[in-house]
């Protein structure tokens, strides 16, 4: 059935442009970057509830820009992609200072903001021509989270905004629920976080231990890391195990310090480890929460507390994964962060068998930060080195992509291919991304080969879907 909110392209710019302005004269401009930010991301999670993806969804993202921005140019591929590491809704942090500037003055921006969020996010479900319970579901958890938080600072009540579930036109599986993520040449942001049911579903169903465990041997690389965790599974199989005996069991704790560079694959790895955990029985869900500073850090005295909680109840029964934790213990005595640490080492005692709490970072750092507070040494005692990624390991993480995204080599190309991946790793520097670094490489190819065959009078399908040494490097640097 069709609905009143599907808008094209340019509509949906005008839309977002005339939402976004009313709000700006009220706010401030200075917001642009982190509202064009912040809708970008609730897109993505929004278009993982959507029935399927299509290229009106993406050009439905690029339409969320606010003027005097730059345009985003997404691709079907890049947007299908970046759905499946989309994750939980969260506030943005100028959402909180907004509510407080509300309560003391006596506005209601914050509210406003609730509405005009609500309006966006329809227009965006419909560009599909439908609205689905899961795409309902999503928006108003997003308003009623935004909503409480206008409460609890003591905003003053708005007009009520619209009820999303009153546009719903379908109850159709969502494109997650179709498409569950799977691990592909871990690039290090390969998360896969829950996404709700639609209304009347069943509870997802366990997650299957002998799949995980062959997507686990399938990651390139990360020998020693496979072992780590191998190791961990079988511990706590054989904790359990002694329980139904009857026999006495030592303390356990599943939290863990993931050490390493960008681009290692430690989110893939945390993701993995969550459903490993619910496979067996250890953890009730599994679903990873991934989280840096910005997400557990608020700007205002007794905020983050607040703000860590709400994120800590929404990974309970499964894994609170930390990126750079280290920063949360970076800067001086009066700092939030460190009510940030102290919030997440009570939930790990007062949840500990519903909740695996994980720490990120750069290996120096991150042995700072755990010398940064004792509680945080005693409660992380296990520890996983992940190391860079070699040429060779490099290159197969290429192959993934290609495989993965319809594209192939020519012979020169699958020769020199080899020799590139090789000098990347030889020359790399302390700002190496490792798999990072080959995914913004075949990104940087599918644009050069797009160009190269945008030129042809009558491409093939074999012309669509090949690399060429040259799509490599730009024109100029080749040359050179």
């Amino acid at each position: 059935m069709p609905t009143q909110w599907k808008r094209s392209p340019e509509q949906l710019h005008k839309t977002y442009i005339a939402n976004t302005e009313a709000f700006y004269r009220a706010a401030g401009r200075g917001l642009a970057e982190q509202m064009d930010e912040f809708c970008t991301a609730c897109a993505l999670q929004l278009f993982s509830r959507s029935a399927s993806l299509t290229e009106e969804h993406a050009q439905a993202l690029n339409a969320l820009y606010s003027k005097g921005r730059p345009q985003p140019s997404w691709l079907l591929w890049a947007l299908t992609s970046a759905v499946g590491e989309s994750g939980a809704f969260l506030p943005p942090l100028f959402f909180w200072t907004l509510t407080d500037q509300d309560a003391r003055r006596g506005t209601d921006c914050s509210r406003v903001f609730v509405r005009m969020l609500t309006n966006i996010l329809l227009c965006l479900a419909a560009v599909d021509d439908d609205v689905t319970y899961a795409e309902a579901e999503y928006i108003t958890e997003c308003a009623d989270k935004l909503s409480a938080l206008c409460d609890s600072a003591g905003v003053k009540k708005g007009k009520p905004g619209l009820r999303a579930a009153d546009f719903v036109t379908s109850a159709q599986p969502s494109f997650l629920e179709k498409n569950p993520p799977q691990a592909a040449g871990q690039t290090g942001s390969g998360q896969a976080k829950p996404t709700q049911a639609a209304a009347g579903q069943a509870a997802p169903e366990k997650p299957d231990l002998d799949e995980l465990m062959a997507e686990l041997d399938g990651l390139v690389g990360l020998e020693q890391v496979k072992k780590d965790v191998k190791s961990m599974m079988n511990l706590v199989k054989v904790r359990q195990l002694r329980q139904q005996a009857g026999l006495p069991v030592p303390p356990l704790s599943l939290h863990m310090v993931f050490m390493g560079n960008p681009g290692t694959g430690k989110t893939t790895v945390a993701r993995l480890l969550g459903g490993l955990y619910a496979a067996i029985g250890a953890l009730k869900k599994g679903q990873l929460v991934e989280v840096d500073r910005s997400g557990l850090v608020a700007g205002y005295v007794g905020q983050t507390a607040i703000k860590t909680q709400e994120v800590i109840a929404s990974a309970l029964g499964g894994v609170l994964f930390i990126d750079e934790a280290y920063s949360l213990a970076s800067g001086g005595e009066n700092d939030f962060g460190r009510e940030a640490i102290e919030t997440v080492l009570k939930a790990m005692e007062d949840h500990r068998d519903e909740l695996v709490v994980i720490v990120a970072g750069y290996t120096g750092p991150m042995e700072k930060f755990l010398a940064s507070n004792p509680g945080l040494e005693s409660r992380f005692n296990k520890y996983i080195f992940f190391s860079d990624y070699n040429g060779e390991e490099l290159n197969a993480i290429f192959h993934l992509q290609c495989k993965k995204n319809g594209y192939e080599l020519d012979e020169a190309a699958e020769a020199y291919s080899r020799q590139f991946f090789d000098e990347l790793y030889e020359h790399r520097d302390e700002n190496f991304g490792n798999g990072r670094d080959v995914r913004n490489q075949f990104e940087d190819m599918v644009v050069r080969q797009a160009n190269r065959v945008a030129a042809m009078q009558s491409p093939s399908k074999e012309d669509l879907a090949r690399f060429t040494k040259e799509d490599f490097s730009e024109p100029e640097e080749a040359e050179g």
